[in-house]
């Protein structure tokens, strides 16, 4: 039985691994180990682990990583304290591959610690373009990782180009779109008013037009998120649309962030607007289904939002150059310019779908791969 051991240190994290952790538990060549880390932990963002729990995981390890203050510091002291705590979880788990997600300051700290104690490392999601320090930390997953397993064909591609052994890149998609595919396959009978519960502020009527939005730090403008997240927050109010707001990620600035929602409720200026940590991933396709516009910086508008058709507004240079389908307005962070592009796309309505990433069959893929290998060479082989 090979033991697969997967790293959840976020929401995000968990979303963009969860089909391949069902499909690697029912594989019968295959362990699942699960490590839940980082802000995946806290209440704050969600405590996803109760989540992850609920869904039927058993977590084998849960590690407390994230050193307070969310500023570029205290980032590199969360690597540093993941590197130390995530060396014992491998230690006493003894995987013999360990599957890590993305670009986070996590996933760096897995990998890490996975590639010295010469344990194979698997990423996903490698070989994209998006700019700030993420596209760094991805190429860099992918030059330690000795399985790829990339979402779409440009990506694949540029794995290759990096030097990486061909044999060893399965171009298999995005598992969060498998998650995906499967809601928008159901009868879809109404959101049940219930999601209220789960959030803060007054509820808002589905049945009329809002925006969702999902804004999250660019850690290479630290210091700017407050000025950022308010000019969105004002150009939805301007637009006279409801909203669902979304707290950001755990990134160095999100305080920023979330100072500026704060204020922008504090101050009186949240009517018509429910504010929530975390949301099933259930219940946050059915809104993108439903919604006006995804409207921040969030991958899942670029990811999610092609295949579903969700209009998007992207705002800034946290998804620079990243693959995209034709519903996506790009817009700087300004208050103009953010409200003419969600009239726009509310014009637009939604848009064809794209499976630029993925046609919904990742998990089952990953999981069949990591079965039908034979032993990895953790040496880098030289192919360029």
């Amino acid at each position: 039985m090979k033991k697969i051991c997967t790293v959840i240190g976020s929401r995000a994290n968990y979303s963009s691994i969860k089909s391949a952790m069902r499909a690697i538990q029912a594989h019968p060549d295959l362990e699942l180990q699960l490590v839940c880390a980082a802000s995946a932990l806290l209440d704050r963002y969600g405590q996803v682990v109760n989540l992850i729990e609920r869904d039927g995981f058993t977590v084998d390890e849960k590690l407390h990583i994230l050193v307070e203050g969310e500023t570029p510091a205290t980032m590199v002291k969360s690597t540093g304290m993941g590197l130390i705590e995530l060396s014992s979880a491998f230690e006493r788990l003894k995987p013999d591959v360990v599957i890590t997600v993305g670009d986070r300051f996590e996933t760096m700290a897995t990998t890490l610690a996975a590639a010295y104690m010469n344990i194979p490392v698997a990423h996903t999601m490698g070989g994209e373009v998006s700019g700030t320090i993420d596209e760094s930390i991805r190429h860099a997953v992918t030059k330690f990782a000795h399985i790829h397993f990339p979402a779409s064909r440009d990506a694949a591609e540029r794995i290759i180009k990096l030097g990486e052994v061909p044999e060893m890149v399965f171009r298999v998609g995005c598992p969060r779109i498998d998650l995906v595919a499967e809601i928008l396959a159901r009868d879809e009978n109404g959101m049940d008013k219930s999601i209220f519960e789960l959030g803060v502020g007054q509820p808002i009527d589905l049945s009329k037009p809002f925006v969702i939005v999902s804004q999250h730090p660019v850690t290479t403008e630290y210091g700017e998120g407050e000025r950022q997240i308010t000019a969105t927050l004002s150009a939805v109010r301007k637009c006279g649309l409801a909203a669902i707001v979304l707290w950001p990620n755990a990134d160095a600035g999100s305080e920023d962030i979330a100072r500026g929602i704060r204020k922008w409720r504090e101050h009186g200026s949240a009517e018509n607007m429910h504010f929530f940590k975390n949301l099933p991933i259930d219940t946050y396709v059915r809104l993108m289904r439903r919604a006006v516009a995804l409207v921040g910086n969030s991958s899942s508008g670029i990811r999610e939002g092609a295949f579903i058709g969700t209009p998007v507004v992207n705002i800034g240079s946290r998804q620079t150059a990243r693959e995209r389908g034709a519903n996506i307005i790009d817009v700087e962070h300004d208050e103009q310019q953010i409200a003419d592009a969600i009239k726009r796309q509310q014009a637009h309505g939604r848009y064809p779908m794209q499976d630029i990433y993925g046609d919904g069959t990742a998990g089952a893929k990953i999981a069949d791969v990591l079965a039908g290998l034979g032993p990895v060479q953790v040496q880098k082989l030289i192919t360029y």
